[in-house]
């Protein structure tokens, strides 16, 4: 494995409190190394995105520890996670979280500018041309398909130049033909520009793409895959 970009160490997190409370991670430990591909599978329930949460530093453990290349975000304030988070991970979900008041340049550039990019709307058009939307700058996310509406995401998760892209069912919105197309953009550009990848997904097909996979039930890693080589194991 290259250099670790992931650590976590016992990482335990529990949601709800008293007798609706949910013990969601169990202890977890897991390396990732810098620009790997990782399948997160698993049933539904089982707190694949919830880790992938955790990763993002959208959701707080409530013990263990987590390094981010070499960052110790379980000790950072909400801020500092947020700011780290602006800088080094990109985030793509199933629905596609676009303002839809805003153009798709401005749905990329705008997360860019409150970062104080002086030159926001110019990486914002170079995004969108890399997947694919050069043409589609000035439409509404309403005037756009589901696959184009998901290829803006990618474009605004892409557009720091984030050493991590996570993405949580990316294609789990579109059709069959359209995530494939989709799947084929987050692989080509993850190979483009060396991110590790992370993709949580029901999708064993999308999986088999990644290196390894990850698989996860009630909480807990049950197994590791490693795919570099040879034929996944069925689960």
């Amino acid at each position: 494995m290259t250099k670790p970009i992931i650590e976590l160490k016992k990482a335990d997190l529990t949601l709800g409190d008293g007798a609706s409370s949910v013990h969601v991670l169990k202890g977890i430990d897991l390396t990732v190394g810098s620009g790997e591909s990782v399948g997160i599978v698993g049933p539904s329930g089982s707190g694949k995105s919830t880790l992938l949460m955790v990763l993002a530093g959208l959701e707080k453990i409530d013990s263990g520890e987590i390094h981010i290349a070499g960052n110790p975000i379980h000790s950072m304030s909400e801020d500092e996670v947020a700011d780290f988070r602006g800088r080094n991970v990109g985030i793509v979900f199933q629905s596609f979280h676009l303002i839809p008041n805003m153009t798709a340049l401005e749905n990329v550039a705008v997360p860019l500018e409150l970062a104080g990019r002086s030159d926001a709307f110019a990486i914002a058009r170079e995004e969108l041309a890399a997947v694919g939307l050069a043409e589609r700058l000035t439409h509404y996310p309403g005037e756009l398909s589901g696959g184009e509406q998901q290829r803006v995401a990618i474009a605004r998760a892409l557009a720091p130049s984030p050493a991590m892209l996570i993405a949580d069912e990316p294609t789990g919105n579109l059709d069959t033909e359209t995530g494939q197309q989709i799947a084929d953009l987050l692989f080509a550009q993850r190979e483009e520009r060396g991110m590790t990848l992370l993709l949580v997904t029901h999708d064993n097909k999308l999986a088999d793409r990644c290196e390894r996979q990850i698989r996860v039930r009630s909480g807990e890693i049950l197994r590791e895959d490693d795919l570099s080589g040879q034929e996944a194991e069925v689960a």
